[in-house]
């Protein structure tokens, strides 16, 4: 990765010529409290780079700033730090395209940060779990996902009867995320999207990597439809090549099992398969 410039926070836009995403380096309106900063970090694992959230009621004048960005990226953490009002830091989950920065944002801010794991925690506790933070004129529902990784967090935000939803890495805005295997279960992972269903309804979808959705339930409803139909496709490979899951190898399901994806995703793939494996393994 490296380092990329990009234009001021508040750079004007023709009002003929809506922004949509990917748009580098502009302060993009998503909802009328929420609006994001795309960090120019992209990347097989990131899509089009990891997006920076600036959360505020409006015309409050405070904000909250949602995963500051990967490190090395300056300009992006100085357009973060240009909004006014910063108060709080939030973080969805430690890799470091989310954290990285946090550590140069609170150099320029003061702000305190907050994230499920204390390492990632600057000035203020960890986040709890339905924790309700009241800040910017916003209440946050702090909701712990785990799957993508075991500290995963996502965030409801409600103002007025508008709601959405920061799910970090656990939905994306296109395609479909990862289980880490350092710390990730696909077990955990279905119940986050469960989860996701029942809290997210008539919220709108705000992703960590990718555009944003109207509408958070039938992306979830999506990602889970998707993560069983892998599995049996799991399933059905060990069944043809005679082996269990515990003797399974995971490259060699993913060139079955992946076969038509380009070969470049596979190292991606083979974390996915390994998380599968070890959900079959506990059947």
């Amino acid at each position: 990765m490296t380092d990329s410039g990009v234009g001021a926070p508040d750079e004007p836009t023709p009002a003929n010529e809506p922004v949509s995403h990917p748009a580098y380096g502009v302060l993009r309106e998503v909802t009328p409290f929420a609006s994001v900063l795309l960090c120019e970090n992209p990347g097989v694992m990131e899509l089009d780079g990891t997006n920076t959230y600036i959360l505020r009621a409006p015309g409050h004048a405070e904000c909250v700033v949602v995963d500051p960005g990967p490190p090395r990226h300056k300009k992006h953490v100085k357009n973060v730090a240009a909004q006014p009002g910063i108060a709080l830091t939030l973080i969805t989950h430690r890799h470091f395209d989310h954290t990285g920065a946090i550590d140069r944002l609170t150099k320029h801010t003061g702000a305190p940060t907050r994230a499920r794991l204390a390492e990632h925690s600057r000035n203020a506790p960890p986040l709890r779990d339905r924790e309700i933070i009241e800040i910017a004129g916003l209440r946050i529902t702090v909701l712990f996902t785990p799957g993508h990784s075991g500290d995963s967090v996502s965030f409801l935000v409600e103002h007025e009867d508008s709601r959405a939803v920061l799910t970090g890495d656990t939905i994306l805005g296109s395609g479909t995320t990862v289980i880490d295997p350092a710390d990730g279960s696909l077990r955990d992972y279905m119940a986050s999207l469960n989860r996701l269903i029942v809290e997210g309804a008539d919220a709108a979808l705000l992703p960590a990597h990718g555009p944003d959705h109207p509408a958070l339930e039938p992306v979830a409803r999506f990602y889970k439809a998707h993560r069983e139909e892998r599995i049996d496709q799991i399933q059905a490979a060990l069944d043809e090549m005679g082996v269990t899951a515990h003797q399974a190898k995971p490259m060699k399901v993913v060139k079955k099992v992946y076969a038509d994806v380009d070969k470049k995703l596979w190292p991606a793939a083979r974390m996915s398969v390994k998380a599968q494996l070890e959900y079959l393994r506990g059947e």
